[in-house]
């Protein structure tokens, strides 16, 4: 249908147009998209035997939706995409608020309009991307926000009586009529409001300060919501939730590839940092392991959750703490190094939420922490493990079987009263001289990688360092502006003049 020749009344009748309503519009949609192959969410990573099919089934079922879960979690995205399943043009009544169906006009500005004029009642063409009303539900909300109110200067200036139906003053709801209507986070809407969207969700019709009218509203309604028990700030009253047909639980990421993938789609890199900056494998998996730590960490409070958006900001950050010190440095190109994840802490600390004991310990210190756990859970998957290594030497055992402590030449090399102190801005060139001076470093890498480039294997090469540090089998110390490697026992002897505190570098803490 050639939509932008159609202009009245009784050009759109001659095409043969029959009304139908947005739920019906939706499901003969959806059903194409199904039978076609084609995606209907697009970008949304890991839902794909989860969420998805979920959404599906209730729209194909006529329901109203209620996405429960985390922050984080991509249920805003999920039903702004709803708006693809629409019809990509709809006609409305010329100048109703409502978005009144020329075939089945519901206000009496559309019914009198269409009185008037007949067949030569002006038709406007409504996109898909103007059929969409959000509300963030706050404390502050009422009803006249949400479904309207008689307006007395509307009154005073057409000179109508209060008992005239042209003084209301519609809501953000009667406006999103034939579309789709999101309220997000549900349980912040008072009570009293909740209980005004009972007739709307099960008649469909609003009632407006006494007005005998029943308005057979057209709207598909999405509700976000995180779990009751989130905070004590409210819930969703029970007939409320009785009326919300279908209710689909939303999760985090359930691998580090669906992880990874998120991120990289939605981390925000500027062009000129892309060209200087390369960002390994590696690293990037050890930014998504950090969240997953911070998911099962028993300082972060679980009912709060760990947002996706954790990652993607450590991600950007990052990029930007190797670029800037590339630029101090006055090097054209570099990598983001293990030490570089220093620069991700204030992605950690203002996302996290800490239960009491994660209060005590400090915001910094548990980021630390799980950047280091992070650490230590990725380098068992690429090296043998250091803890099966120091069973083995407590029974007596062979250790490795039978294979040699590939770790000795460089802790070794620490034993000896070597050292190396990584400041954050160190050149490349100069943390390479640091790195090739460890015993054993190189060639533990290349016997485990040989064939890697040598910017990759330098980048192994620190990333060793940090996971013999994180199992305890040398020290590592942040001090000021620089990561200081040293062998256990001497740096236990002298922990009397370090700035940190004993517990800080605890066994436990790794455990």
């Amino acid at each position: 249908m050639n939509h932008s020749s159609i202009t009245t009344l009784g050009e759109l009748k001659a095409t043969g147009y029959k009304a139908r309503s947005v739920r019906e519009e939706i499901r003969q949609n959806l059903v194409k998209n199904l039978s076609s192959g084609k995606k209907s969410f697009e970008g949304i990573i890991g839902y794909d035997e989860s969420v998805i099919p979920d959404t599906e089934r209730a729209l194909l079922s006529k329901h109203n939706i209620l996405f429960l879960g985390l922050r984080g979690q991509a249920k805003t995205r999920m039903a702004r995409q709803m708006t693809n399943l629409l019809d990509e043009y709809v006609p409305v009544v010329a100048g109703s608020e409502i978005n009144d169906d020329p075939m089945l006009p519901v206000s009496k500005f559309a019914k009198d309009q269409i009185a008037q004029h007949g067949d030569e009642t002006l038709i406007h063409w409504l996109h898909r991307s103007e059929r969409y009303g959000e509300k963030l539900a706050t404390p502050d909300v009422s009803v006249a926000d949400l479904i309207g109110d008689i307006d007395p200067i509307k009154a005073a200036n057409l000179r109508l009586s209060f008992a005239d139906e042209m003084v209301i003053h519609y809501g953000i709801i009667p406006r999103s009529n034939r579309g789709i209507f999101v309220i997000n986070e549900l349980p912040d809407l008072q009570a009293r409001i909740q209980v005004s969207l009972f007739n709307i969700l099960e008649e469909g019709d609003v009632q407006i300060r006494g007005f005998k009218l029943r308005m057979p509203l057209d709207i598909v309604f999405v509700f976000t919501a995180n779990p009751e028990d989130y905070t004590n700030r409210g819930s969703i009253v029970t007939p409320l939730k009785d009326r919300i047909e279908s209710q689909i639980l939303t999760h985090y990421p359930r691998n580090l590839e669906d992880s990874l993938a998120i991120t990289e789609q939605e981390a925000t890199i500027a062009e000129e940092q892309s060209k200087r900056v390369l960002i390994g494998d590696l690293v990037k998996r050890l930014i998504e392991q950090v969240a997953f730590e911070a998911r099962n960490n028993e300082y972060v409070d679980k009912k709060s959750g760990v947002s996706a958006r954790l990652t993607i900001s450590a991600f950007e950050n990052a990029i930007s703490a190797a670029e800037r010190r590339a630029i101090i440095n006055k090097e054209k190109q570099t990598q983001v190094w293990i030490s570089d994840l220093v620069g991700i802490i204030p992605s950690l600390t203002g996302k996290i939420e800490l239960v009491y004991e994660g209060e005590q310990e400090g915001p910094y210190q548990v980021a630390m922490n799980l950047v280091d756990k992070a650490i230590r859970s990725q380098f068992i998957l690429y090296f043998p493990n250091p803890e099966t290594l120091k069973k083995r030497r407590g029974t007596g055992k062979e250790s490795m079987k039978g294979e040699e402590n590939p770790y000795k030449p460089i802790t070794n090399w620490f034993d000896s009263g070597n050292h190396i102190d990584i400041l954050f801005n160190l050149s490349d060139k100069e943390k390479l001289i640091q790195l090739y001076a460890v015993d054993g470093l190189h060639a533990l890498v290349k016997k485990y990688f040989p064939k890697i480039n040598d910017k990759e294997s330098a980048l192994w090469m620190e990333f060793v360092l940090h996971g013999l540090a994180a199992h305890s089998l040398i020290s590592k110390k942040i001090i000021d502006n620089r990561i200081e490697f040293k062998d256990l026992m001497g740096s236990m002897v002298n922990l009397g003049s370090s700035t940190f505190r004993d517990e800080d570098y605890d066994s436990e803490d790794f455990s």
